[in-house]
């Protein structure tokens, strides 16, 4: 019960080889990667996508399939609005139906504190002319009934965000920007970068150097790592975070919802993707050490939303006897595990299912047809590093989506390519600086919705 669509076993739909020069590289095949391949290809750049196992192989399919504004960073809100409407352009773009549906997300409150949270939030979505509501008790029973037979304090709706099936909408947006003239190479991990003088000049990649002049990295859980490997220093960490499809069920909303221990969708084929709302596990490794006093601020604010387990299995990026450097003719790290596939926790799941049975009778028994698990890359303040890194001209990051990525990828990927070509991003980035863990900033976190 733990298969997932998309695995090391899948066939290889971009078998390369990779050309030997590119204007740009970008190295990671989850949305961030694939939707800036896809905006440098429409800007006119040549950009090779590589990714080390299959496009969408680990977190970009394995999330919840929301495509969320209500709830974002403030400063992540704009790029998000941005995105909910790419996500409407991108999919009249395919002939493939990646599932796209304005269902709405639901945000259901089990205190006085949780409201207080809400009605914070919402001038933000306000001042953007979002659809966002607050619903207080009697408005959530008039507008949804069975959502409120579980004896919520209220609600925060926003009927405008949608959904999709990310096993099936990130590969759809890789074939569109292969179309639009990008190559992607799946099976090939990108091993280092190659300097002169401090500048890239290339990649080096298990299948031979690739000429270029800028890199992007969108590698996820692994991005960290990649960097380290050049003296570029995150506190990115990664955690795992369990995720179950159910059999067919009758949910008390049709869109998506979440309260404090449960998170749903309605699914296409009538079942609901379940996962545990705010919670998540971190295996320790050197990184968590490294990072824990850039993550205090986080812990201190809600000290039970995370598990700590003793150690990642071999071969994840932050275990304890993965390499940290290597030459560029060696294996790496990232030729080790094409595809991140962590093991789930069941346990965590089944009491899931149990606490959404017991809000909402009516629903029925829950049964899981499938169970899965990916590892998120999240950063101490729950928001992003999006920007170029002066200290090596050429390079440009974008992780540490903080679980954020499926649905803000468009909007980030577009983004990422105006920076690399030196253009306007048409947002203010300053939030998602590289430097504000190294230059004395106040760490601000994300709002906790």
């Amino acid at each position: 019960m733990t298969s997932f669509p998309i695995s090391e076993a899948t066939p290889v739909s971009f078998p390369g080889p990779p050309p030997a020069e590119t204007d740009v590289v970008v190295i990671g095949g989850g949305v961030i990667g694939v939707c800036t391949a896809l905006y440098l290809s429409r800007k006119g750049r040549r950009v090779v996508l590589l990714e080390k196992g299959r496009i969408a192989g680990e977190q970009s399919s394995r999330n919840w399939g929301w495509i969320r504004q209500q709830g974002r960073d403030p400063h992540e809100l704009p790029i998000m609005v941005e995105a909910n409407q790419l996500w409407t352009e991108l999919a009249s773009q395919t002939n493939v139906d990646i599932g796209l549906k304005r269902s709405g997300v639901t945000y259901l409150a089990e205190s006085d504190k949780d409201m207080k949270g809400f009605a914070d939030w919402l001038p933000f979505a306000t001042a953007l002319g979002v659809d966002t509501e607050l619903l207080d008790r009697s408005a959530l029973k008039a507008r949804f009934p069975e959502l409120a037979k579980g004896g919520f304090y209220g609600a925060l709706t926003t009927p405008s965000d949608m959904r999709a099936e990310p096993w099936v909408a990130v590969p759809a947006l890789a074939g569109i920007a292969v179309r639009d003239g990008a190559v992607i190479v799946e099976d090939c991990a990108a091993r280092k970068l190659d300097l002169e003088a401090g500048r890239i000049t290339g990649v080096f990649t298990e299948a031979g150097r690739i000429a270029c002049s800028d890199v992007v990295v969108a590698g996820g859980a692994w991005s960290s790592l990649f960097l380290r490997a050049h003296g570029v220093l995150i506190p990115q960490l990664s955690v795992r975070a369990s995720v179950g499809a159910t059999d067919p069920v009758a949910l008390p909303h049709q869109g998506a919802a979440a309260g404090g221990k449960f998170a749903f969708r309605t699914r296409a084929d009538g079942g609901a993707t379940l996962a545990a709302g705010g919670f998540h596990e971190l295996f320790v490794g050197p990184d968590a050490f490294r990072a824990l006093p850039k993550f205090r601020a986080q812990l201190m604010s809600d000290p039970f939303k995370t598990r700590f387990l003793p150690a990642a299995p071999k071969g994840y990026p932050d275990a304890w006897s993965t390499k940290r450097t290597w030459a560029e003719d060696e294996v790496t790290p990232f030729e080790g595990i094409r595809v991140l596939n962590p093991t789930p926790n069941a346990g965590k799941l089944r009491k899931v299912a149990a606490e959404v049975e017991a809000l909402f009778p009516d629903v029925g028994p829950i049964r899981y047809r499938s169970m899965w698990a990916g590892m998120i890359d999240t950063m101490p303040d729950v928001v992003p590093v999006v920007d170029r890194v002066e200290a090596i001209p050429g390079l440009t990051v974008g992780t540490g989506m903080c679980g954020h990525g499926f649905g803000i990828g468009p909007g980030m990927g577009r983004v990422l390519a105006d920076l690399v070509c030196g253009d306007a991003p048409g947002h203010d980035l300053r939030r998602f600086r590289f430097t504000r863990f190294s230059d004395g900033s106040r760490m601000e976190l994300a709002p906790a919705l």
